[in-house]
């Protein structure tokens, strides 16, 4: 990306998301699936590689999710410091926590996939796959149901948290 697109970005960030709480949730999230993509990008198993393969697009499939309901928080209620605003019985602390839980079960999903590539002494490469992934899934398991929990939080509340349109594939 070169430093305007860069920049344009970065103005179109902070025009939507703020600069306080709810860009902060966006920005953890992001950053934990660039992280998973970079361990990814490691892996020499072709085995493992096209096991993972789908998993890492489903988590970037939510990126976009994630972004729009804190775009729409931020709208309704905008904050620029660190501090999570006031609603009634406390919901937008239970949103901003199931955002903020997202990305940290998403940085553990990363880590769970750099296990994946290291094998315990006497484990058949079989076994360790099944066990590297089993833990594996269940981290993104966890990422996928609170982007959903936060959504229905937003439902919940006469608040529309769309899905973003399927990406498209590109045609030769």
């Amino acid at each position: 990306m070169g430093f305007f697109t860069e920049h344009l970005a970065s103005r179109r960030d902070q025009k939507e998301l703020g600069q306080g709480v709810w860009r902060r949730a966006h920005d953890r999230f992001r950053r934990g699936l660039d992280r998973f993509h970079q361990v990814l990008e490691q892996i020499q198993d072709q085995d493992l590689l096209a096991q993972v393969v789908p998993v890492a697009n489903d988590l970037a499939d939510l990126l976009p999710r994630v972004r729009q309901i804190c775009v729409t928080t931020q709208g309704f209620a905008p904050d620029q410091n660190q501090e999570i605003p006031h609603s009634d019985g406390g919901w937008l602390h239970d949103l901003h926590r199931e955002l903020s839980r997202a990305g940290n079960d998403l940085a553990q999903a990363a880590e769970a996939l750099a296990m994946a590539r290291f094998r315990s002494p006497g484990v058949d490469a079989v076994r360790a796959n099944e066990l590297s992934l089993s833990a594996l899934t269940r981290r993104t398991d966890a990422v996928t149901e609170r982007v959903q929990r936060a959504e229905n939080l937003l439902r919940s509340r006469g608040f529309r948290a769309p899905h973003p349109p399927p990406r498209s594939l590109p045609t030769a």
